[in-house]
């Protein structure tokens, strides 16, 4: 994702309900100068790539993820190891330097004694 793509999904991954272009540019303009047809670009973009649904509310579309902000980040994962020659020696430097909290809640995990 590029930077302004990452950040239409963060605004939209903390809200609880659907956003229009409008509701999403408002709420970024707080932050940074942005115009509402590049929110509107951006929106499109994402819902073109699978990323985002939209319902018709009203004139304009709503949107919402597809997937939640950790499912997003574990398909990301999964797509980085796939494109590796040796997935066995990356996934051991990914567990070498996972914090120790990590890697006993993702031994716990794999063990099937915790749940999400």
């Amino acid at each position: 994702m590029g930077e302004l793509e990452g950040v239409v999904m963060d605004v939209l991954w903390d809200a609880s309900d659907p956003l229009t272009p409008g509701q999403v540019h408002e709420i970024l303009s707080a932050e940074r100068p942005l115009a509402y047809t590049t929110v509107m670009t951006i929106l499109a973009r994402l819902w073109r790539k699978g990323r985002l649904e939209r319902e018709q509310r009203g004139r304009a579309y709503a949107y919402r993820p597809l997937l939640s902000r950790e499912a997003y980040a574990a398909s990301r994962m999964d797509e980085v190891l796939g494109g590796t020659k040796d997935r066995p020696l990356a996934l051991s430097y990914f567990v070498a330097n996972l914090k120790p909290g990590d890697r006993t809640r993702l031994r716990r995990l794999l063990d099937g004694g915790e749940r999400r």
